[in-house]
């Protein structure tokens, strides 16, 4: 075993076409995924833990609009917000996750606090945010996370016979796995949601196997897609569960995963992380925004089916 780091991250799968990404706007997403590359980069590069990394990572992602959690959460169908988080390490599988929460500015440091600082995995709504509170997290107001872009998206959702298949409005999340130079796995994840879903729906992102998982022993996962299918398969139980078992690689455990999600027609990818600091970023859809960086401290970022570009 390597005493080397690896940090991957993703800011959602179901990206705009490519004919509606301008270059002003590519620049943008390209940034955004290098600011939250460096966040958790310098933690593991300090010799810091991977939990301390991917929260980092999915905080700076959770602070930029552009991708849907936290300051970029869609709308539901009613025209409110409901986020979801979970964080998880590998080394004593500790775990927390948060649903249906509004108002802590950073979804993922509500699920640390889950995780770190009540008996329990998973809370959700009033209960979770009395925790928030207890624990002194940062709130912000409606007008934080209100962009004119993700209501606009509820609007077109909304319109009656409005296609159904637009990747970009119908999923999105962010996500961060990272290989700490002890040996260490953690995984985050923090999403909005679907835009225009039900109030009170929840995906995969806080479902511990599903969106989120993590173990020394064989990988850290982070998710992003159609949660429902990615519940129904325990996308990120399922990776672990194909490299212990079956003796796969990191790389063909996680395509497989996914490829077996798109026959049922389930959209999205997924970024991994192996007890040896390989890395793997499958995605059946357009594209997904993501990227990795390892001890060479280069940050690499894409976006479609395209060469990784230093950001």
């Amino acid at each position: 075993m390597t005493d080397d780091y690896a940090l991957a991250i993703h800011g959602g799968a179901g990206t705009l076409r490519r004919d509606a990404m301008s270059a002003a706007r590519r620049t943008r997403y390209h940034a955004g995924l290098g600011r939250a590359l460096k966040a958790g980069r310098d933690i593991l590069a300090a010799d810091g833990s991977a939990l301390d990394a991917v929260a980092a990572a999915v905080v700076a992602l959770e602070d930029d609009p552009l991708f849907n959690a936290g300051r970029g959460a869609v709308f539901t169908a009613a025209g409110t917000q409901e986020m979801d988080a979970a964080i998880m390490e590998g080394h004593d599988h500790r775990a927390g996750a948060v649903a249906g929460i509004f108002g802590p500015k950073n979804p993922i440091l509500a699920a640390r606090s889950v995780m770190e600082h009540s008996p329990h995995v998973l809370l959700i709504g009033e209960g979770a945010l009395a925790l928030c509170r207890a624990q002194g997290l940062a709130f912000a107001d409606r007008g934080y996370f209100y962009t004119a872009a993700r209501w606009r998206a509820l609007q077109q959702t909304l319109v009656p016979g409005a296609p159904g298949d637009d990747e970009a409005r119908r999923h999105g999340t962010v996500g961060a796995v990272a290989r700490d130079r002890h040996g260490n796995l953690a995984a985050a994840t923090s999403t909005g949601g679907m835009t225009g879903k039900l109030p009170g729906r929840v995906g995969d992102t806080p479902i511990i196997g599903a969106g989120t998982y993590a173990d020394n022993a064989g990988c850290a996962v982070s998710a992003t897609g159609h949660g429902e299918f990615f519940i129904r398969f325990g996308v990120a139980h399922e990776v672990a569960a194909r490299i212990a078992h079956r003796g796969e690689t990191l790389a063909m455990a996680a395509r497989a995963v996914i490829d077996d999600v798109g026959r049922i027609d389930g959209s999205g990818g997924l970024v991994a992380v192996g007890r040896d600091g390989e890395l793997a970023l499958p995605f059946n859809c357009s594209g997904m925004y993501r990227g990795y960086v390892k001890r060479d401290g280069i940050v690499y970022t894409a976006i479609y089916d395209e060469a990784y570009q230093p950001a």
